[in-house]
This record gives structure tokens, sequence and C-alpha cells, in this order.
């Protein structure tokens, strides 16, 4: 009597589905076509200057967008995002420069920072008031500040501690900016927040099923609060990391911020209904954004187009996660 073995599951998988089974394996196949295609078009792309560059760029979007993904993991959105952390740059730029102590300022730029975040953290989870709202007042009360602050113009920050993100070490032509390495230090503490502790637990369980996670006992409504604040917190640091890159306070800085730290997100593969995603895809979004304005740039396009394209991209991204939740 011959007897038939019925392969596992596992094994009846292609080695295909199970590359796409990696929540990550998505954003990161997109990064390498990107690049695939922008060094086809232009051979200066892959130089280790550009590449240096390009990490350079994102390092103000990629810690914003830490921020949006907890956010967004908990089924909210923050629209002023970007505003948040020009407050930080105006707030420790003017105070440098009336004579406060740099330490001082900036200190007191990412505890404003951070006060924004829990105010707007309050009125959600307190109030219940929907984040798209809340967020969308907070941009227009801090872009309104911000032009009463800065008097409506820009002005430099020449002192070494606010932009002393922005030096670094050269590497065999390869230059680590300390903004760079801070970046990559705070994906790896909130990651780990996230994924080995019981308050990460708690926030995909409250971006899954708020109702659900309140009976079985999780309070919500105090972890809600804490994603805002630690979002706030996160775009201070960012400030700080964008007076390190350009030691420039500008009130119109950064206005593609939002769409930018959004698109890195949902590209990353952390969905707009909340309770899926991770850090990991996020970082790889935000290098895809900064390798498309970057191959863009070389290319020629227009920043306009640029914009275009990075919204095609957001619909698409969205787009994607509806049907993949319809499946499921």
């Amino acid at each position: 009597m011959s007897t038939t073995t019925v392969p596992a599951p596992e094994e009846k998988r292609s080695l295909l589905a199970r590359i796409f089974a990696v929540p990550s394996a998505g954003p990161f196949l997109v990064l390498a076509l990107f690049c695939v295609i922008f060094a086809s078009i232009n051979e200066r792309f892959l130089a280790l200057q550009n590449i240096s560059l390009i990490l350079q760029q994102t390092v103000v979007v990629g810690t914003l967008a830490i921020g949006q993904t907890l956010i967004i993991l908990t089924a909210g959105i923050d629209l002023a995002v970007g505003a948040i952390c020009v407050l930080g740059t105006i707030v420790a730029g003017k105070m440098a420069t009336l004579g406060y102590d740099p330490v001082l300022s900036m200190g007191a730029a990412i505890l404003l920072c951070t006060l924004s975040g829990t105010v707007a953290g309050g009125l959600i989870s307190g109030l219940k008031l929907p984040p798209f709202i809340v967020t969308l007042g907070t941009l227009g009360i801090i872009t309104a500040a911000l032009r009463l602050i800065s008097a409506g113009g820009a002005f430099p920050v020449d002192d070494e501690f606010l932009s002393w993100t922005g030096n670094g070490e050269l590497i065999g032509g390869f230059v680590v900016t300390y903004g760079v390495l801070a970046m990559l230090l705070l994906y790896a503490l909130v990651w780990y927040l996230l994924n080995q502790t019981k308050w990460g637990r708690h926030v995909y369980a409250i971006g899954n099923n708020p109702e659900a996670a309140r009976l079985v006992g999780i309070p919500v409504r105090r972890h809600l609060l804490s994603v805002y604040v630690l979002a706030g917190l996160l775009y201070g640091i960012a400030a700080w990391l964008a007076l390190g890159r350009i030691p420039n306070a500008d009130p119109n800085s950064l206005q593609t911020a939002n769409l930018d730290s959004i698109t890195a997100v949902v590209i990353g593969g952390t969905s707009l209904f909340g309770g899926r995603g991770g850090l990991v895809g996020t970082l790889i979004g935000a290098l895809i954004v900064g390798v498309l304005r970057n191959g863009l740039t070389l290319a020629g396009i227009d920043p306009l187009w640029q914009d275009l394209i990075t919204g095609i991209l957001v619909i698409v991204a969205v787009a994607f996660d509806q049907l993949s939740r319809g499946r499921r």
C-alpha cells in the first residue's frame, strides 16, 4: 500500500509568495526599481556623493514620518507635521538670536513642539474630535503664529550647537552626518517600543479596533494621548535636524513635509485605516521619497511635477491598501 506525502502549506508556497509575505518586501522592490531607473537616466545618481546627499535630504522627512506612522497606526492622520517642525526651528533660532543659551533655546523649541502634539492629542482623545479636523486647525494656527514670531521673514541661525547635526564624518568619499545617525537611532528606539513593549501592542490594538481594545481593558484615551505626545517630541527633534541640514529659520520652509511624510508612511505599507504597518517600511518609504525627488531633480524635472508624481504615488498606495483589505 503506497502512501502519498502531502506537502506542508509552507512547501507549497512559491519563493516569490514568501518574499511578498514580508511587509517591507514590496516597498524595498519599489525602492530598487526607482534606483535602477534613475541610474540608467543619469550616471551621477549612484555616485557616493549623491547617495550621501539623498540620505541627508531624507533626514527631516524620515524623522517626521516616524511620528506620522505612530498616528496613522491609530487610524489618525497629522496634517501639521511640517508646521510644528518649522515652529521648532523658528523658536530655537529666534531665542538664540536674542542671546539665550542655545541648549535652552533648543530645549524650549522641542518642548513647544511636544506641547503642540499634546494639545492635539488631548482634543482627539479627550473630546473625541476627528484627527483630520484637529490637525488641520493646528496647521492654520501654527502657520499664523510662525509669521507673527518671525515677522514674515527668514533669518540665519549661526549657532554651532543648533546646526551641530549637520556635521559628520567623511568615510571614503561618503559623508555620514550626525543627523543621519540620529534619524536611524530614532527609528531603532521607536521600533523597539512598537514591537517589543506592551505599549506598542496596545497601539496596534487601538488602530485595529478601539472599542474592542477598550473592552479588554486597554486605556484607549491615555494611549492615544501618549502617541501624539511622542509624535510631537519627534517633530521637535526633527526641527533640530532641519537646522543642521539648512542653518536657516524660514516660516515658509518644509511646505511639502506633510505630503512627503504621509507618502513615506503609506508607501512603506502602513495602512491609513490603522492597525497594520511598521517603521521598517516607513524608513524604506522615506528613502523612496528621497530617491524620487533626487532622481527627478537630476533628470531636470520641475519641482511642481515632482509634487504631482508624489501625490499620485500616495493615491496608488492607498488604492492598493484598500484592495488588499477587501481581499482579506
